[in-house]
């Protein structure tokens, strides 16, 4: 009797928590809400943050933009004659939208073969690697929303040649994600200390 409740009652819990670790947070335009939703994810973008020096505020900014924290999120299918579904435009996939290639670029180079688009821990590793790679090979500050999306959207090569001079909806959409991550920044000054107290029993 116990052991069957008690199997009931894992059940439960590990639904429920996969129910949480795979949802959008309910709140996406606010990053004080979002981790006190999320727990683990802060301790994930503080540990990035670490590692590479790339703030929460801006990781939080270009997830925001590319995936509206969706962990599956992928471009929408082509359709021939509206009706018949077609292939996808691009491979982009999960929280960050990172195309098949560049997945596999990044895996090699870190040597972390089993790190999973649709995992957010992963997925903002893979920013702030990136963002300090365009640092490193393009001096662009690791605080600089704006030039960091740019960079992300055209790659370190297009940013160089200025790619994104030809497209005037590209550099309207990195202000946006300039906006959005000074308005996280002011957010997470408000409640960054009680995060990190509250970050402790997090352990993985």
């Amino acid at each position: 009797m116990y052991r069957r409740t008690a199997i009931i009652v894992y059940a439960f819990l590990f639904l429920l928590l996969s129910g949480c670790a795979t949802t959008p947070p309910q709140n996406i335009d606010n990053a004080c809400e979002i981790f006190r939703e999320k727990g683990d994810w802060y301790k994930y973008s503080k540990r990035t943050f670490e590692r590479y020096g790339v703030p929460i505020h801006v990781q939080l900014a270009i997830i925001h933009q590319e995936s509206k924290f969706l962990y599956d999120a992928q471009p929408g299918r082509e359709w021939i004659f509206g009706i018949i579904p077609w292939f996808r435009p691009s491979t982009a996939y999960g929280y960050a939208q990172v195309k098949d290639e560049t997945w596999d670029w990044y895996r090699t180079k870190t040597g972390r073969f089993g790190d999973d688009r649709d995992d957010y821990g992963d997925a903002v590793n893979f920013i702030g690697w990136y963002a300090d790679l365009s640092h490193k090979t393009l001096g662009i500050s690791k605080w600089d929303a704006y030039k960091l999306y740019l960079s992300y959207h055209e790659g370190q090569g297009g940013f160089k040649r200025k790619t994104y001079l030809q497209k005037p909806w590209l550099v309207k959409v990195a202000q946006k994600v300039k906006r959005r991550a000074g308005r996280y920044g002011s957010q997470l000054k408000s409640c960054q200390a009680s995060l990190d107290r509250g970050a402790w029993w997090w352990p993985f």
